[in-house]
């Protein structure tokens, strides 16, 4: 049980803000309007009957001002009119009653032979009660004294309420009716707040999504100040993560500068050393230049998780394959190229060199005659093919070819470096990198990244 709450927050928390509050938005409609529209039906009823009783009361008034005891006759005598005719046809849903405890009564012509019960009372008491033909009646009735009989008269004047309910439940359906369009009116114009409220945060999302694709640099500060101090505090972190890049950047470098010089010196040294101690030294110096290659390789890349300004595909990588179609000349090599013009990538301009060159000099290492590069984008996906017609790979030599350092033909010139580092380039960019045999024979590689400019 504790597991599935767990769950349910989980999910719950990483809810939009927006539903958060359309959701509070509609729980309050949805809980304050049916309670105050119950209130409101509620307190409309109490005074819609209190007014009809008090009307009843009033007429109850009247008829106990006009009621008399003949003794000689020893009867109740009626004889005032009250004033409405409903008291005078049968059965209208007005009536009038008096009665003693000697069952002496005196009654409105509209009960004709029908009578009211009687509840005996000191004080003025209404009820609701069935009546003649089924009708629902509103009574108001009191007992009073009237000289010179010892026992109480008990006097109702009664009526239909028919009306009354008619008239409660036409209030409460426009009650009803207009709480549903103030609910529907709330609604819009709350939702219209909080979306107005929530507009600074999508601003911000958006501009957050320009720095991610490398479109601006910083975020726009010109928010509501909560936002604005959140604004200012990741632009800083912004800056400083590009300083750290570019410091760290120019610290690989100045180290590979610095570390040239000493290797050569130590290269030209060795050769002057006997044969077994020479070739000792120059297989370690080969590690170490091969080591130091690969790692400042690596630093010198733009790193993981920075979204970079669009660049020309074709512009870029230009000057790179118009000065190795030079050296595939020489060495009587085709190269061909099929690259889509007008297509622009999220890279550093450096690292993509850095990728398509390395690429290109080992498949002109390798290759016989022919050498083909193709780039295209697919959607988001740039599609990044180098084939050549040289000796191929077996699936062992695939996987052993894109290990750091690692050399399938000793007697060729290079340092092996080549695959590993664009299998590192491919991993920073989130991409994937696979090697299988083109369909000359040789080795094709194919790539493919999600930094295609939409």
């Amino acid at each position: 049980m504790s597991a599935d709450v767990l769950s349910w927050s989980q999910r719950w928390a990483s809810r939009s803000i927006n539903l958060r509050l359309l959701l509070a938005v509609l729980l309050m409609v949805l809980l304050a309007l049916p309670v105050a529209g119950w209130l409101l039906a509620h307190h409309y009823r109490t005074a819609a009957v209190n007014a009809f009783d008090e009307r009843l009361e009033a007429t109850l008034n009247v008829v106990i001002a006009g009621v008399t005891y003949d003794p000689l006759n020893q009867q109740l005598n009626y004889e005032r009119a009250l004033g409405d005719s409903r008291f005078d046809h049968v059965y209208s849903g007005w009536y009038w009653q008096i009665t003693d405890e000697a069952n002496r009564s005196v009654a409105s012509r509209s009960l004709w032979d029908q009578r009211l019960p009687v509840l005996e009372s000191e004080r003025v008491t209404a009820r609701t009660l069935p009546g003649p033909r089924g009708q629902q009646l509103r009574v108001v009735e009191r007992d009073i004294y009237l000289a010179p009989l010892e026992t109480p008269l008990h006097v109702s004047v009664a009526a239909r309420d028919d009306d009354l309910r008619e008239d409660i439940q036409e209030f409460q359906q426009m009650l009803w009716l207009g709480l549903l369009g103030l609910g529907a009116l709330l609604l819009g114009v709350l939702a219209l707040q909080v979306r107005w409220g929530l507009a600074p945060l999508r601003r911000m999302n958006a501009n957050l999504r320009e720095v991610e694709q490398g479109r601006t640099e910083q975020l726009e500060t010109r928010l509501p100040d909560e936002l604005a101090t959140l604004a200012k505090s990741m632009n800083a972190v912004l800056a400083r993560d590009q300083r750290l890049i570019e410091r760290g950047r120019h610290t690989a470098g100045n180290l590979a500068h610095a570390l040239k010089t000493p290797i050569s010196v130590m290269r030209l040294l060795a050769k002057q050393l006997p044969g077994e101690s020479r070739d000792t030294w120059e297989a370690e110096l080969s590690r170490i230049d091969s080591a130091v290659r690969h790692h400042l390789a690596r630093a010198s890349a733009a790193g993981e998780g920075v979204r970079f300004a669009p660049v020309a595909l074709q512009g870029t990588l230009a000057p790179l394959i118009t000065g190795l179609a030079r050296l595939a000349q020489r060495r009587h090599i085709t190269l061909r190229q099929t690259v889509d013009s007008g297509v622009r990538v999220h890279m550093d301009g450096q690292d993509l060199q850095e990728m398509v060159g390395n690429l290109l000099d080992n498949a002109l290492r390798w290759g016989k005659s022919d050498v083909h590069i193709r780039l295209q984008a697919q959607s988001e996906m740039l599609l990044l093919v180098v084939s050549d017609d040289g000796p191929g790979m077996t699936p062992q030599e695939c996987q052993a070819a894109v290990q750091r350092g690692k050399r399938l033909d000793e007697q060729r010139s290079g340092s092996g470096l080549g695959l590993a580092i664009v299998t590192d380039l491919v991993t920073l960019y989130h991409g994937q990198m696979r090697l299988q045999r083109a369909e000359s024979g040789g080795l094709e590689v194919v790539i493919e990244l999600p930094v295609v400019a939409t």
